[in-house]
């Protein structure tokens, strides 16, 4: 019993933070309104490899390297945050042709380049080492030992739980917006709208503190 009781509050807390409109959420959902699907899954499995980085990390003790140095903290929230910035100016001076419904000899590159951005994006993102090294402890039972094959556990769930979540948020955003991009001029708009959210995200990540520091 507890055991289970253990399993249920877990998983519940876990629900509830991946369903959440948190950045890494914006930012999948924001690529699929403006390029599609594939990108949008690509974008996915780049944040989720991204996430594996991190807790790698955790479960090694490196995050709490991260957390405890607010210069390594800077370091890294100003280097993810001008590669959001970056991408969303990308973003803004496309003239909404850059991805096309169409299948084409471009479809791979696309997505390879999508996947890669979505590994760069969440690794350049201190606060989800933070977030690792701080949640998933708090479910260690020291019974069972082995505190860091504990946390890489837990975190590969953690990432698990995720991922019907997220196909489900670019399945949606995907099917809402597929019609306004087979029209040039709403990909125009699409394009302004993704690039705009991209730099908000860079924004807000550059004027992030680190209370842990």
């Amino acid at each position: 019993m507890e055991s289970t009781s253990y399993w249920l509050v877990f998983f519940t807390t876990v629900f509830v933070i991946n369903i959440s409109p948190g950045p890494d959420v914006i930012y999948i959902v924001s690529r699929t309104i403006a390029q599609g699907r594939k990108v949008g899954i690509a974008s996915s499995l780049g944040i989720w490899s991204g996430a594996l980085v991190h807790v790698a990390a955790a479960a090694l003790g490196l995050s709490a390297v991260l957390a405890a140095s607010a210069t390594a903290f800077a370091i890294v929230k100003y280097i993810g945050a001008a590669y959001l910035v970056y991408l969303g100016i990308r973003s803004l001076m496309s003239d909404g042709e850059t991805f096309n419904m169409h299948e084409s000899t471009e479809d791979k590159t696309t997505v390879w380049k999508a996947f890669r951005q979505g590994v760069l994006v969440d690794i350049l993102n201190p606060k989800v080492a933070i977030f690792f090294m701080a949640f998933l402890p708090q479910f260690i039972r020291p019974e069972l030992g082995h505190h860091s094959a504990q946390i890489a556990v837990l975190g590969f769930l953690v990432i698990l739980v995720a991922v019907p979540i997220e196909f489900f948020f670019v399945i949606t955003a995907d099917r809402t917006t597929s019609f306004f991009r087979k029209n040039r001029r709403c990909s125009f708009w699409l394009e302004r709208i993704s690039g705009s959210i991209l730099v908000s995200l860079g924004i807000r990540l550059a004027f992030t503190e680190n209370s842990n520091a």
